[in-house]
C-alpha cells in the first residue's frame, strides 16, 4: 500500500501542522552573462573555529572564534597584533574582556598594562589573578628594574651574556628618556643622553641592586670623573653648567607632580606565575594625563622586560615557556604626553611576535593619533593600526571609516554596517544601542566577519563598564 503524502500545506485538521501561508521564494533576474558568474551559487567561506568564541555571525549564525596567538600559529595571520576601534559604549572592552577570559582559559597569561578607568580589576580578582595598584601610598613601580631580565644575565655567559647586558642598559636608558621627556616636555638632548647613559653604566657597576630615578639623580650631583669627561668639562662649575637642566628634569621626577610613584624600588613585582596580571593606573588618573602618561609607559617598560626574561629563562631550560596577551587599553593617552613617546612604545612593542606575546591595542578614533604633537610621531602611531594583522571595528561614523580605509580596506557594504552600528535611531530612552556587542573582524584583504557577542553567566557583571552610571541614577 502506498505510502500518503502530505499536501503541500498540510493536512486540513486539527494537529496537522498545516500552514496558513507559504511565502514564495525571493525571485531575481538577470542576463546569461550576469548570472553564470554567480554559478555555482556559493555560499560563505566559514568562520574561524580557532581560539576563544566571541560570538555569532550577523548573517548566518556559525560560531566565530578569535585569538591573536591561536590565529599565527594555524596560519590565518602573520603576527599577533590587533587593533580595536570603536566610539565610547559599543563594548570595545568587553569583546577583549572574552578574550582575556579565553586566554586564561587556554593557558595564555593576559597582562593589563595599565588599567586607567578601571576596568579590567574586576575580572582578573574573579579570574585568580594578579592586581597591582600603582599610586601615591600604594604599589610602586622603579622605572629602572629589570626585574628577572638582570638575573638572567647573571645565568649567562660569553657573548649571550653581554647582550643581554646592553639589552638591559637600553631599556633603562629608553624609558629614562622617555620619562625625562615627558615631564620636561621636549626632547632630551644628544648631550643629555650620553650623561645619562653613562650614569646607568656607572651605577651597574657600584650597586649591589637595581637603581632608581633616585640614584642617578644622586650620581649626576655628585659629578664623578667619569661623567665630567662623558660632558667633555675640564672642571666642576663647566660640568654643573651642562647638566644643570637634566638635574633639574630629574629631579622633577621624584619631587614634582610625579612624585610618590617612581621614585623608589619596585614594591610588588609581576607575577607571572598567576593566571592574569593587572597593573591598576586608576589612582594616578586624578593626578593629570602627565603622571598618568608616565604610569602608563612604565608598566609597559616593566611588563615587557619581565616577559623578556622569562623568555630568555625558557630558552636557558630554567622556566617553562608560555605565551603572554598584552592589553593596551586608551592607546592615545600614552602617545600623546610629549613628542617622541611613540618613538619609545614602538620599539617595545615591535617584536612581540618573537616573545610568544601578543598585544591587543584599544582607542576610540584614528583621530586621537592625529593629536600627536609632529607629523613623524603621527605617522609611526598609525603603523600599530598598520603592522596589526587584525583589525577589530566596533561602531564608527562615515569620517572615520575612510580613515581606516586607508590602512585596512573595506568594502562599501562594510562601511555601510559599521556605520549603521554608530548611533541609535531613536530617542526613546531605554533603548539599546544598535552597536552595542557588534563588531566587523577584518584581517587583510579578507571579507570581514561581523560577528554578535552575546554574555553568558557571570559576564554581564564582569564586563559592565556602566555600574558607575547607573549607581548614581
Amino acid at each position: 500500500m502506498a505510502e500518503a503524502l502530505a499536501p503541500a500545506w498540510g493536512w486540513r485538521h486539527s494537529g496537522a501542522g498545516r500552514a496558513a501561508h507559504v511565502e514564495a521564494a525571493p525571485e531575481f533576474q538577470a542576463t546569461t552573462s550576469q548570472v553564470c558568474g554567480l554559478y555555482p551559487f556559493t555560499a560563505g567561506s566559514g568562520t574561524p573555529t580557532v581560539g576563544t568564541p566571541v560570538g555569532r555571525h550577523q548573517l548566518w549564525g556559525e560560531v566565530v572564534c578569535l585569538d591573536p596567538l591561536a590565529w599565527l600559529r594555524e596560519g590565518l595571520v602573520t603576527n599577533p597584533g590587533m587593533f580595536v576601534l570603536g566610539q565610547p559604549g559599543t563594548g570595545k572592552s568587553t569583546l577583549v574582556k572574552r578574550l582575556v577570559t579565553g586566554a586564561v582559559a587556554t593557558g595564555t597569561t593576559p597582562i593589563i598594562l595599565g588599567d586607567s578607568k578601571p576596568d579590567y580589576t574586576m575580572l582578573v580578582d574573579y579570574l585568580g589573578g594578579q592586581v597591582i595598584r600603582v599610586g601615591r601610598g600604594l604599589d610602586r613601580i622603579n622605572p629602572l628594574d629589570a626585574g628577572p631580565l638582570d638575573k638572567a644575565r647573571l645565568r649567562l655567559t660569553g657573548a649571550d651574556a653581554e647582550a643581554l647586558h646592553w639589552e638591559v642598559r637600553s631599556r633603562r636608558l629608553s624609558l629614562l628618556l622617555a620619562l625625562a621627556t615627558l615631564v620636561r616636555e621636549a626632547r632630551i638632548t644628544n648631550a643629555e643622553e650620553i650623561v645619562l647613559g653613562r650614569a646607568i653604566d656607572l651605577l651597574d657597576d657600584r650597586l649591589d641592586h637595581e637603581p632608581t630615578v633616585v640614584d642617578v639623580l644622586r650620581i649626576l650631583e655628585q659629578g664623578p670623573a667619569e661623567l665630567q669627561s662623558a660632558t667633555r668639562s675640564d672642571s666642576g662649575e663647566s660640568y654643573r653648567a651642562q647638566t644643570r637642566d637634566l638635574v633639574f628634569t630629574l629631579d622633577l621626577l621624584i619631587s614634582g607632580s610625579l612624585a610618590g610613584v617612581f621614585d623608589s624600588p619596585t614594591t610588588r613585582p609581576l607575577d607571572l606565575d598567576a593566571p592574569a596580571i593587572s597593573v591598576d593606573i586608576s589612582r594616578v588618573r586624578a593626578a593629570g594625563d602627565k603622571l598618568l602618561t608616565a604610569a602608563m609607559l612604565c608598566t609597559w617598560a616593566y611588563a615587557f622586560a619581565m616577559v623578556d626574561a622569562a623568555t630568555a629563562l625558557a630558552d636557558l631550560g630554567a622556566a617553562p615557556r608560555r605565551s603572554y596577551l598584552g592589553v593596551m587599553d586608551e592607546l592615545w593617552r600614552a602617545l600623546r604626553g610629549a613628542p617622541g613617546l611613540v618613538e619609545h612604545a614602538d620599539a617595545l612593542t615591535r617584536l612581540n611576535r618573537a616573545k610568544g606575546m601578543a598585544s591587543i591595542m584599544i582607542t576610540h578614533s584614528l583621530a586621537d593619533l592625529d593629536a600627536l604633537a609632529t607629523e613623524e610621531d603621527r605617522a609611526k602611531a598609525k603603523g600599530f593600526a598598520d603592522r596589526s594583522a587584525i583589525t577589530v571595528l566596533a561602531g564608527l561614523p562615515p569620517r572615520e571609516l575612510a580613515r581606516v580605509h586607508e590602512i585596512t580596506p573595506l568594502t562599501g557594504p562594510e562601511q555601510q554596517l559599521v556605520t549603521s552600528w554608530s548611533a541609535p535611531d531613536s530617542w526613546q530612552p531605554g533603548a539599546r544601542h544598535p552597536g552595542r556587542g557588534k563588531y566587523l573582524i577584518k584581517t587583510g584583504e579578507r571579507l570581514g566577519i561581523p560577528v554578535q557577542l552575546s554574555l553568558v553567566g557571570a559576564e554581564a557583571d564582569l564586563y559592565d563598564t556602566d555600574q558607575a552610571i547607573r549607581g548614581t541614577a
